[in-house]
This record gives C-alpha cells, sequence and structure tokens, in this order.
C-alpha cells in the first residue's frame, strides 16, 4: 500500500473533500492511499496494524471529525440543530429538508455548504421564525441567488406550494414599478396591468406557457407605457388632448419602445381614454448576423466532441446550429422530452419527435444521468439544463453569456440554421417543426428567396447556378 504523495494546493483541498471508492473496504470515504496496483485506498485500510476510528454515533469506522463523530453522523446532526428538528416536542416546519440534507452524496460538500452558504443561515432564520414560510414572506426579501435558492429548496420539498416564479417576477417587479411612478400615473398604469398585461399573463400561466422571455415582454410593454405617460407630461399634454401627429413623434423619436407602447395605445383606445389613434408596428428588419457554413459545421463538431466544454453549452450549442432553436425553448425542454426506439432517439420539440444525431442524442443521455455534486437536493423539475435554484429552468440571459465566453454567438448561430433549414424544407414545415410562427416562418423564407437571388444576380454570367428546391 502507497500514500498518495505530494499534491498540489488545489488537489489537496479537492481531495479533502472529494469521496471515492475503496477498493478493500468498498466504503465511500476520502482516499489517502493506494495499491501497489494503483487502486483507491481509504484511511482505514492504508494503516494496517493500527487501530480503527471508529464514530461515537454510528460505532462504524470512518474519518472522524471534531466531536468523535465520522462525516455522516456529523452532517445529521448540523442538519438537526440548523432546521430545529433535533427538539422533537417542538414544530418541525422544515423537517422535510433533513432526510435531503443528512442523506446528501457527500457529506464534506454538504458540511461546506452549511458552514458558508448564505441560504443555508436563511434557512437557519427561517426555521427559528416558522411563520416566515410563505411566499409572500420571501417576497419580501432581498430577491437574490439565496433567496430564489431557498424558494426552490422549499417547494421541492413540499413545504411550500409550487408557483409560476416567471409570473410571480412580473408581479414583484410591477408592485416596485408602481412605486416610482409619479401618483397621477400609477391609476393608469396599475388598470393597464391589470386588465391588460396581467390577465393574460395570469391565463398563459394557467396553461403552463408563461416563460421568462414572456415575462420580458409584458415588462417592456408596461415600462413603455409608463414611458409615453412621462413623454406627454413633458409636452404638456393628455391621453385625451394627444393626436396622431404627436403619437407619430413620439413613435418616432422612441425606436426602442415604439413596439411596447403599441398594446398601451390599443387599451387606451378601447376604452375611450383617447382618440383613435394608431401606431404601426416597426418594420421588421432582416436578420443580418449570420456565420461562413465551414464555421458553423466546426462549431457543430465542437459542440458534439469537444468535452472540455461544459456539457450545458455543448447541448445548447448543438441545439442552435442543428435546428436553429432559440435559447428561451431550449431551457424548457425536459428529460421526459428524449425518447428512444430500437434504432434512433427522439427530441420533442413543440410536440413534434425530431430524430437526434447519436452524438447530440448520448450528449443528451449523460446530461440526464448526471448528478451536480454542488445541488443540495436532487432537482425533480426534469429540466433538461436545470438552474441553481431547485425547480427551475436556467436562465437563458445566462446560458447565452456562457456561450458566448467560451466562443460560441448564439444569434449568428441560429440564423444560419434557419437559412439552411429553408433551403430543405418549405416554411410551413419549419413553422411546426421548431415552434415558430407561421407568419415569422414565411417572413424568414421570403428573406432566404432574395438573399438567394441577390446572389445569383451577382454571379457572372458564365458561372452556373442551380437554385435549391
Amino acid at each position: 500500500m502507497l500514500p498518495l504523495g505530494p499534491v498540489c494546493n488545489a488537489c489537496y483541498r479537492h481531495s479533502l473533500t472529494t469521496l471515492g471508492t475503496c477498493v478493500s473496504c468498498e466504503r465511500r470515504r476520502l482516499i489517502v492511499g493506494r495499491t501497489v496496483d494503483g487502486g483507491d485506498l481509504c484511511a482505514t485500510c492504508s494503516t494496517t496494524g493500527e487501530p480503527a476510528q471508529i464514530c461515537s454515533k454510528c460505532h462504524q469506522p470512518g474519518d472522524l471529525l471534531p466531536g468523535g463523530t465520522c462525516p455522516r453522523c456529523t452532517l445529521e446532526n448540523r442538519v438537526a440543530e440548523l432546521l430545529h428538528t433535533g427538539d422533537t416536542a417542538g414544530p418541525r416546519p422544515l423537517g422535510p429538508l433533513e432526510a435531503v440534507f443528512a442523506g446528501a452524496d457527500n457529506p464534506y460538500q454538504m458540511l461546506t455548504w452549511l458552514r458558508r452558504s448564505r441560504a443555508a443561515r436563511l434557512l437557519g432564520r427561517l426555521a427559528a421564525h416558522p411563520g416566515d414560510l410563505t411566499h409572500e414572506a420571501l417576497d419580501a426579501l432581498p430577491q437574490g441567488e439565496s433567496t430564489a435558492y431557498v424558494r426552490g429548496l422549499l417547494v421541492s420539498a413540499g413545504i411550500l406550494a409550487a408557483r409560476d416564479e416567471n409570473f410571480a417576477l412580473l408581479t414583484r417587479w410591477l408592485a416596485r414599478t408602481l412605486t416610482k411612478l409619479p401618483p397621477a400615473h400609477v391609476t393608469l398604469i396599475r388598470a393597464f396591468a391589470g386588465w391588460h398585461v396581467l390577465r393574460d399573463a395570469r391565463r398563459r400561466s394557467a396553461r403552463g406557457r408563461y416563460t421568462y422571455a414572456a415575462y420580458r415582454g409584458d415588462s417592456v410593454n408596461i415600462r413603455a407605457a409608463a414611458r409615453v405617460l412621462a413623454w406627454l407630461d413633458e409636452q404638456h399634454l393628455t391621453l385625451i388632448t394627444l393626436q396622431q401627429k404627436h403619437l407619430d413623434t413620439w413613435a418616432s423619436g422612441n425606436p426602442t419602445l415604439r413596439a411596447g407602447s403599441i398594446p398601451f395605445i390599443r387599451w387606451a383606445v378601447a376604452r375611450g381614454l383617447t382618440t383613435a389613434l394608431v401606431i404601426a408596428h416597426p418594420p421588421t428588419r432582416p436578420p443580418s448576423h449570420f456565420q461562413v457554413d465551414d464555421i458553423q459545421q466546426e462549431e457543430l463538431r465542437q459542440c458534439l466532441t469537444d468535452r472540455s466544454l461544459p456539457r450545458d453549452v455543448r447541448i445548447a450549442g448543438a441545439l442552435t446550429r442543428l435546428y436553429a432553436l432559440a435559447l428561451t425553448r431550449i431551457v424548457e425542454l425536459t428529460a421526459g422530452d428524449l425518447c428512444r426506439d430500437a434504432d434512433n432517439a427522439y427530441l420533442t420539440i413543440s410536440r413534434r419527435p425530431v430524430i437526434l444525431p447519436p452524438s447530440l442524442a448520448y450528449l443528451i443521455e449523460e446530461q440526464i444521468d448526471a448528478t451536480t455534486p454542488q445541488r443540495v437536493s436532487a432537482d425533480a423539475s426534469g429540466y433538461l439544463l436545470p438552474g441553481r435554484s431547485p425547480g427551475r429552468a436556467r436562465n437563458p440571459a445566462g446560458l447565452a453569456d456562457t456561450m458566448r465566453q467560451h466562443g460560441l454567438p448564439v444569434r449568428a448561430a441560429r440564423n444560419t440554421a434557419m437559412m439552411q433549414s429553408l433551403a430543405d424544407l418549405p416554411p410551413i414545415v419549419i413553422a411546426d417543426l421548431f415552434g415558430i410562427a407561421p407568419g415569422t416562418a414565411h417572413r424568414w423564407a421570403q428573406f432566404a428567396n432574395n438573399s438567394w437571388s441577390d446572389y445569383l444576380d451577382d454571379l457572372p454570367d458564365t458561372a452556373p447556378a442551380t437554385r435549391p428546391s
């Protein structure tokens, strides 16, 4: 039996919290030695002839921590202390979390989380004040990562009822926004948001279709409405005195809010708050970011084969380049969307199963089977790309940033994949297959046809060319 030998600081710290299976006793413990043929050995099996360290609680051999207990028993004690579950006579509101925490695959990492995490400290405060175990109480706290994580834990454990967090984002954002508006504007914006935006969002939420992108769009519409009212004040106008020429001036001077202001103007016209006014939708700009096909194919190959890239980046990059999927759709995919038959693997996209290349299918299966040591509890949501908080999908904006950091652009790759698909499939099939609106698919097809015609016109007269069917 041999010691592991000298290691660097990073490897030493890693070895202090990473378990391995001892080839001698077959227990999962810290590895401190090796057999002559390279097998992993725990401390007890590496020191033959010396008495084994016995835990004072479970009476099993183990790596003892201060207090004379093994890591697993130490974890059980710390969890009971944090969650106030040790007193069997008192209330145990967080009792369902006890088994989740104490049964963590790696007690060393769980002990570190309990000692350092803000989320753990928040759980301790909630355990001491069970009356705060409500969504409303959590909503009143700063909405940082620790609050979101604790909320996800409580929902996953059944302590709090599940709710649509994207819809909750909208209601919290609206409440904050209303406090910042002039009193004269609050009544109008509250009415518009409540009777138009929130009502529609609530319907979509009930159908399970209210996404993070929908929240962003609704918040833009409310923000645009508030900006319209602020502009009217600046121009010494009201909704009643607003005329079409004024509205045209607003639209031309606020191009980024033009589309977002349309719902508010329509709502105001329908309720007789202003005269018959119209803001035309801004002209749809053709896509301008594309990739050379060779670069697109090289990046796809990298996503499918380069194991140095994070797995979620590889999956999102491949789906973007193969099927022109938006990240907002990719993050909503679940493990249940993958299925196999005797010959192929399929991914259900917009209720349609799409055949996957074998390498991508294996990659997705690896993602489904993988366990994340940093995750305190198992995520029962089933999201293919789970977020940091239990029960939440990965944030698409954060995923896009991560992909860019690894040299994998999103918009250019998706636009290129869409053009490639339109060369082989009619727009109605593209709309059904990729889950986009038929009008959007037809606009893409028109753009693709125009681009191909321009390309042919630029060719020398002697150059033979055929248009794809």
